[in-house]
């Protein structure tokens, strides 16, 4: 291409042979509409079946396509972070490869963006899955990812997004954490917006979703809130660990200063009580001082004032 594109494209593969080329169609002629420059990042996830070979032949016939091939399966939140790596565009919009996500909603999510927004996340309100072993779990990790990460979006498996790049340079995602880029990238300062798309009823092959996904999931949603967290309040985390041994210790002193009089050191079980009082001691002490050792690790290492440099300023003339 002569010039640089504006809109990337990002597409993650896995087993989508049949899907590849419809696809590739409705994407250029979304974007051949819009009279941008363009280009469109697939990127496989090392299919087993010939899913390389049509986007190598598609890379063939359309200037617009570049491909990404994994040595080996990684998973799709890898394959989107390669591709982000890779984009050139201002402007980068995921969506899957299984045609379920609708390429004519990309000119709205671009639309979107340049009102000001850095990321614009795709709602499927109207959802052509299973009920039960799709509708559902997602609901219900929506609403729970929703209240621990405080960020309302509805739908935060719907792979078609459109990000700024300058925004996704900054996020370093692994294990299943894409779903949680709004969430991650909110506490920088980015201003998050969702509209509802078109999705639609799986034509060729089958979902690789399953309920075993869900423990990942959770798992990758409990480290993003404790990382975000900790890092702001680590003193805070250490100081409520010690909480139960204070209360311990209080009702130990209690106890003592109650029956002062009986108390007999030369009996066992006071000598095994004053042990047991000088190890919740020396726990309690140990949290604290872990608390201000993680304290002075955070300033030191300058993550607050790297995240004050880092809040997006968006030019509304982009």
């Amino acid at each position: 291409m002569a010039r640089p594109p504006q809109i990337s494209i990002v597409v993650p593969v896995f087993d989508e042979e049949s899907s590849l080329r419809p696809l590739h169609a409705q994407i250029a002629a979304t974007l051949e509409a819009m009279r941008v420059e363009w280009e469109v990042i697939y990127v496989d996830d090392r299919s087993r079946d010939a899913s390389l070979a049509v986007m190598l032949e598609l890379r063939e016939q359309d200037p617009h396509v570049r491909v990404i091939c994994f040595r080996a399966r990684t998973g799709q939140t890898a394959a989107l972070a390669a591709g982000f790596d890779h984009a050139r565009g201002e402007i980068v919009v995921t969506l899957d490869g299984d045609l379920q996500n609708d390429p004519a909603d990309i000119p709205r999510l671009v639309a979107e963006l340049r009102r000001g927004y850095d990321i614009v996340a795709g709602w499927r309100k109207a959802r052509h899955d299973g009920f039960v072993l799709r509708r559902v779990p997602s609901r219900v990790a929506n609403r729970l990812i929703a209240w621990v990460t405080g960020v309302d979006i509805h739908d935060t498996g719907c792979t078609l997004k459109a990000f700024r790049r300058e925004l996704i340079e900054r996020l370093p995602i692994y294990a299943e954490q894409h779903r949680f880029l709004p969430a991650m990238s909110k506490s920088s300062g980015a201003r998050v917006a969702e509209i509802v798309v078109n999705h639609r009823p799986r034509q060729f092959g089958r979902s690789k979703y399953g309920l075993g996904r869900a423990t990942r999931v959770l798992l990758d949603l409990l480290s993003i809130k404790m990382l975000s967290s900790f890092s702001q309040r680590p003193l805070h985390y250490f100081a409520l660990l010690t909480v139960p041994f204070v209360a311990l210790l209080v009702a130990f002193l209690v106890s003592c200063l109650a029956g002062a009089e009986q108390i007999d050191f030369a009996n066992g079980w006071a000598q095994v009580a004053l042990i047991v009082f000088m190890l919740f001691f020396m726990t309690s002490l140990f949290f604290i001082m872990l608390g201000l050792l993680a304290e002075l690790a955070v300033k030191a290492s300058g993550m607050h004032r790297a995240r004050r440099h880092r809040v997006l300023v968006t030019s509304l003339d982009a």
